[in-house]
């Protein structure tokens, strides 16, 4: 006997049509469908059976959510737990699969495109720029939720790469101290989108010394991604100074041999 199953769905970061075909067919075909109504688009589930369930998360608390879902498919139905941008990312759904498999459910995470990288894409980032900054940190502030001790926001902005940070808008005056105490400067560029990909999504650019009233002037206090990264910084376009090799015609690779420089 096959064991009963819960798909675990990231919607992406706002705009429908940034989710998975895998992830809106197994939402269209499903008879029960649970989403977190503050953050995913109900646009997802326009096409979805005329007999399915479509039902709000956000008023309910994890028991109710998961025997919802534990009696949906023992007794046959198919189960859609919709999440917003990837699951996987600050998508508190560990303590939902735990109780699934001691209820003998199993769940299944499929993938979404997190909100970092819908955010980097609304403000034209490439966050991982050579000889600039090649690693992505995806982190929070510290808040309610205390932080490992190892993983405090200022020793991970000492590595100087590209930080995004998650469910941090409200405690923005302690994100700009910490780079600036892990040693980067009010002149570093920082972006923040507020409801990436969404139609009344923001973008606002800023310095780690101007963030904060930029975020107040317009009113962003929720649902937006920061990114600190010398990335960020609009100039390095203009620079042409950090390239990638893969492009560059002297550079050889397993696909193509790099024309000789004569000088």
């Amino acid at each position: 006997m096959t064991q009963p199953l819960v798909h675990i769905i990231g919607a992406g970061p706002g705009d429908p049509e940034l989710i998975t075909v895998k992830g809106q067919r197994l939402i269209e075909e499903a008879d029960l469908i649970l989403y977190t109504d503050s953050l995913v688009n109900p646009e997802l589930f326009t096409h979805v059976k005329p007999e399915a369930v479509v039902k709000k998360s956000a008023g309910m608390h994890l028991e109710e959510i998961v025997a919802l879902m534990v009696d949906a498919v023992k007794d046959g139905k198919r189960v859609a737990r919709v999440h917003t941008g990837d699951p996987s990312v600050f998508g508190a759904i560990l303590e939902q699969m735990k109780k699934l498999t001691e209820a003998g459910v199993e769940a299944k995470i499929i993938p979404g495109v997190s909100s970092a990288f819908a955010a980097a894409a609304s403000a034209g980032i490439e966050l991982t720029v050579p000889e600039l900054t090649q690693t992505v940190i995806l982190t929070r502030a510290e808040g309610r939720t205390p932080m490992p001790e190892k993983e405090k926001l200022a020793d991970l902005a000492a590595h100087q790469c590209s930080i995004a940070l998650f469910l941090s808008a409200t405690l923005i005056k302690k994100v700009v101290r910490e780079f600036i105490e892990a040693g980067w400067n009010e002149n570093d560029a920082a972006v923040v989108v507020y409801k990436a990909s969404w139609p009344d999504e923001k973008v606002v650019r800023a310095t780690l010394g101007t963030l904060h009233e930029a975020m107040r002037q317009h009113k962003i206090t929720k649902q937006a991604m920061v990114i600190v990264s010398k990335a960020a910084d609009e100039s390095i376009i203009e620079k042409g100074t950090f390239e990638s090799k893969l492009y560059d015609k002297t550079f050889t690779h397993g696909y193509r041999k790099g024309a000789a420089v004569h000088e």
